[in-house]
């Protein structure tokens, strides 16, 4: 066997019906379209979810929620998460080396989760006004 020899199997491919193409054919003059109306027209076509003028299904429904599109862009990180990165300078590159934050991550912003008690001094990263308060008792210092 060769693969120029390769074929369909038999009864596998049906040939296309001919329309418009008389009588005999069995798809003559109408070409399957029926008589009269929008559809039997060339060009003729409606929208999906058009009803015929009647106010479409998906504008009688109420709008609900709202899915931003960049849901990944900003991750929250928890106070106690800052523990293992005490004494260096806390900032969006080392979140991303400790696994705390995503790579795809744009920005990070420390919220008042959990608890700290060690100093920490973070820049370039976002913060609740609760974490900048636990981090400021803690000693640490917020850029």
């Amino acid at each position: 066997m060769r693969l120029n020899d390769l074929k369909p199997a038999s009864g596998s491919k049906k040939d296309a019906k001919r329309r418009g193409r008389g009588i005999a054919a069995g798809q003559g003059k109408t070409g399957g379209r029926g008589v009269k109306g929008q559809k039997s027209r060339s060009g003729g076509y409606h929208k999906t979810g058009f009803e015929g003028g009647q106010m479409p299904l998906q504008r009688r429904l109420p709008k609900i929620g709202f899915r931003s599109r960049t849901p990944d862009a900003t991750a929250e990180v928890r106070l106690h998460e800052l523990k293992r990165l005490a004494g260096d300078t806390i900032n969006l590159e080392a979140l991303k080396a400790a696994h705390i934050v995503p790579k795809q991550a744009k920005a990070a912003k420390v919220i008042a989760s959990g608890s700290i008690d060690v100093e920490v001094k973070l820049e370039g990263v976002g913060v609740t006004p609760g974490a900048k308060k636990a981090i400021e008792a803690a000693g640490g210092s917020v850029k």
